[in-house]
């Protein structure tokens, strides 16, 4: 049968979502994991290849199996076998033909930002630390320019064939301020910050090449109309430094 599964992971550990050599990735980690539940050599497909360090709370999956003991047995059985950092959300029967890549029309990832005078220990994983003060309001105004259908080659490259157009259905940056918190947060005040963005698909780094883009507006070294501007060129250079891993997350795929 073709079993479709949504998988959530810190990616901290790991070299990326795809098997590679010599290298720990999430897809051989599940691989490894059906393998010794169902005693087959099973290959898995992913909605998406998230880079190394990259985090994800809804990749979808699929593979085919002739495990026989239900879906639920199967994800009680993976979620034993799976590292601590890796679970299965949810596992269920899929028709034959499911691609979790061909089939998708949405993706939606988010990017944290902590924004304060001091780094935040306990969010280092999952966010990236911008000490400097950022415009949000002029952030925001920029991200807009990015929804609908536009040539995103400024912003990254497509992982496969020449086409960079892309389409963008929604863009946002929420602010939520943070007080001094010694155990909860353990930081020394400031402000997490998070960008979502939703698309049929994605650029290699677009998302990353973006947020570092828009950082550079928030402190004021890039007007808005210098955003869309670079935007427009559909040249690589004219983007802003692309961002660390850490602070990104596949959040939803939308089929």
């Amino acid at each position: 049968m073709r079993v479709r599964a949504i998988v959530s992971y810190d990616g901290t550990d790991y070299a990326g979502f795809q098997r590679q050599a010599e290298v720990p990735t999430v897809q051989e980690a599940i691989e490894t994991a059906l393998g010794e539940i169902s005693q087959e050599s099973i290959t898995i497909t992913g909605s998406g290849r998230t880079d190394a360090g990259v985090h994800a709370a809804g990749q979808v999956i699929a593979f085919d199996t002739s495990w026989r003991h239900g879906t639920e047995a199967l994800q009680r059985a993976l979620n034993a076998l799976l590292p601590a950092d890796i679970a299965a959300r949810k596992v269920e029967e899929a028709s034959p033909d499911f691609h979790p890549r061909f089939d998708a029309h949405r993706r939606h990832y988010r990017y944290r930002v902590y924004n304060g005078p001091i780094r935040w220990p306990i969010g280092r994983r999952f966010s990236l630390h911008v000490p400097y003060p950022l415009d949000v309001t002029s952030m925001r105004a920029a991200a807009q320019t990015l929804v609908g259908e536009h040539d995103f080659a400024t912003f990254g490259q497509p992982p496969q064939g020449s086409v960079t157009v892309r389409r963008v259905f929604r863009t946002g940056w929420d602010r939520e301020e943070i007080g001094p918190g010694p155990f909860v947060l353990g930081t020394a005040g400031g402000a997490l910050l998070t960008f979502d963005i939703e698309a049929n698909a994605f650029l290699y780094r677009m998302v990353r090449s973006i947020v570092g883009t828009l950082l550079d507006v928030g402190q004021g070294r890039l007007t808005l109309s210098g955003f869309k501007e670079a935007f427009e060129a559909c040249e690589r250079g004219e983007a802003g430094q692309t961002v660390a891993p850490q602070g990104l997350c596949l959040m939803k795929v939308t089929y």
